[in-house]
């Protein structure tokens, strides 16, 4: 049996797990390696698809005239999601038949988005980490 987390230690009377985290915010930063600098961070009360694709349109919006992205992520379901394909498609110009999320294409499983994302074709290129690495985080 796994030992109960409590929010506040010297409280031992046996609360639930579940912590109250009262004004949690959540930050989404993107490093530019070459210069070790903040590229463009985000702060927000969430975390979802949506938070997710509006930073990275605002980092790709940075320099218009890049050629190419290397973007290094974890394997977070929001980089890879279905946003992120339909995105992708679209600042390459492409107009195919992405499929139907869940039930076929590009957009059918996790791992048949991630083989998209990773192409190296895109004008963003994403390279995952190995599944359990959450050291970005």
């Amino acid at each position: 049996m796994l030992p109960t987390k409590r929010c506040d230690p010297a409280n031992a009377s046996g609360k639930s797990f579940e912590c109250t985290r009262h004004g949690t915010q959540n930050l989404i930063a993107s490093f530019d390696v070459a210069t070790g600098r903040i590229a463009k961070g985000t702060l927000r009360d969430t975390r979802n698809e949506a938070d997710y694709l509006a930073h990275l349109q605002a980092v790709i919006a940075t320099d218009a005239n890049a050629t190419q992205w290397h973007l290094v992520r974890d394997c977070l379901n929001t980089h890879q999601s279905e946003s992120m394909v339909r995105y992708m498609a679209e600042l390459d110009g492409r107009e195919i038949d992405l499929g139907v999320k869940g039930k076929s294409g590009i957009l059918k499983s996790m791992a048949t988005r991630a083989a998209f994302l990773t192409e190296t074709t895109h004008k963003v290129v994403c390279h995952f980490t190995p599944k359990h690495c959450s050291w970005l985080n």
